[in-house]
């Protein structure tokens, strides 16, 4: 029988995930992970497009936004990544990264880097939610489903990862009734990271990815896990308005304000513990409901 990982190596795993393999002239090869989707999970080229972005850019210059399109669907296979180095200004730096497999561009993004300078401040009130200790983990959730968890969930969707996801609201996981409101995640990474601000931002931009769109489902009463929707991400957009460590809890609030023509569109806040807005993100999603079949 094997072990277990432990959450120590559950983290280096997912940091050598963002690790760039150097190719020379601002172009960089990062390898993928199969977390169970039949294409390469967005969130993943998030990530990688924005560590390989900030490669070429000097840390005093920190991202504050990123603007992506998912173009083709990834295979789980290794990714190129080429920036283009577009802008270097008095107090900005602008970056715009293409992804490539097969010769095919599957993915673009620009991003936006700035001095840090001073100005006004405010941000939207951090909702009061219950705390991530009083929760069980979305995977613990998914366990205790044991048969009735679809088959192709049962080995991906149950493994251990290096981020660990804890939903406020208790919905049930195959048959969701239908409610008013969004969600809100609370999430970290499951073993300390290192100090480097690039990979905090980066594994933040790939745990963004991960239940956006399930905001546009919620009203709706539909869940991923009973193979009753087609979704694809088309675009991703993100903010970064404060520091903040992602080895440590922050709660991610989603909504969605729209959805129509096959399409939803989802937002999020992202706050730390202390209340501090850390992020915000806005996605587009492709969102397609299966027919049942006849009897």
């Amino acid at each position: 029988m094997t072990d277990a990982p432990t959450t120590a190596c559950l983290v280096e795993d997912l940091v050598a995930l963002m690790r760039m393999e150097p190719l020379g002239d601002d172009r960089f090869r990062a390898q993928s992970e199969d977390i169970g989707t039949p294409a390469v999970f967005g969130g993943q080229v998030l990530g990688q497009s924005l560590m390989a972005a900030c490669l070429t850019v000097e840390p005093d210059r920190p991202v504050h936004s990123m603007h992506a399109y998912f173009l083709l669907p990834g295979e789980h296979a290794p990714i190129d990544y080429s920036v283009d180095r577009v802008r270097d200004g008095r107090s900005f730096t602008t970056r715009h990264v293409l992804a490539r497999q097969s010769g095919r561009i599957i993915f673009e993004m620009a991003a936006s880097f700035q001095t840090r300078d001073r100005g006004v401040e405010h941000q939207l009130a951090m909702p009061e939610v219950a705390s991530p200790d009083a929760l069980p983990s979305d995977r613990e959730r998914r366990r205790a489903l044991g048969d009735q968890l679809p088959e192709p969930f049962r080995v991906k969707g149950t493994a251990p990862h290096g981020i660990e996801f804890r939903t406020v609201e208790q919905d049930d996981l195959l048959a969701p009734l239908p409610r008013e409101g969004g969600s809100a995640v609370w999430m970290r990474a499951v073993a300390p990271l290192p100090d480097d601000p690039n990979v905090h931002r980066a594994l933040l931009a790939y745990a963004s990815d991960h239940g956006l769109l399930r905001a546009a489902m919620i009203p709706h009463g539909l869940s991923f896990l009973t193979g009753q929707v087609r979704a694809a991400s088309l675009d991703h957009a993100m903010w970064f308005h404060r520091d903040f460590r992602f080895d440590d809890w922050l709660l991610y609030v989603i909504d969605s304000p729209s959805a129509g023509g096959a399409r939803g569109l989802c937002r999020g806040s992202v706050f730390a513990r202390d209340g501090r807005l850390v992020a915000s993100t806005a996605q587009e999603g492709m969102l397609r409901v299966r027919e049942p079949r006849g009897g």
